[in-house]
């Protein structure tokens, strides 16, 4: 299941380095979008792997609208289970700054008048 939100980028959290049990590393870092609802308006994204990271923080500030495509993932670690929202396309929201003013179209018309020959004799 795919979810989409769109809000404020207000902060990146540091990014989190670690080791796979196979010797490898691993990059995650977080991110705060907050939305312009009532209520539940602050969510917590993270992008994991060394090129989502990098392209996160090179990409996007800190103050842009942006657009969060996402998956809720869970994990059960020792009893205990963990939900994160996996961001998987983050894109700028360029509608608010491109604000175009649609002005009505004024057409001119010309009256052809049909002239037509009378053959009255009046």
């Amino acid at each position: 299941m795919s979810l989409e939100i769109k809000g404020e980028l207000t902060k990146f959290l540091d990014p989190q380095t670690g080791e796979t049990k196979a010797g490898g590393t691993w990059t995650k870092q977080s991110f705060l979008v907050k939305t312009d609802a009532e209520y539940n308006n602050l969510y917590c994204f993270e992008v994991f792997g060394d090129e989502k990271v990098q392209n996160l923080t090179k990409y996007q500030k800190v103050g842009d609208t942006v657009t969060v495509e996402f998956n809720v993932n869970c994990n059960e670690y020792q009893g205990k289970y963990y939900t994160t929202l996996s961001a998987w396309k983050i894109s700028k929201d360029t509608s608010a700054n491109n604000v175009t003013v649609n002005e009505p179209k004024v057409f001119e018309t010309t009256a052809v008048l049909n002239q037509v020959d009378d053959d009255l004799p009046f």
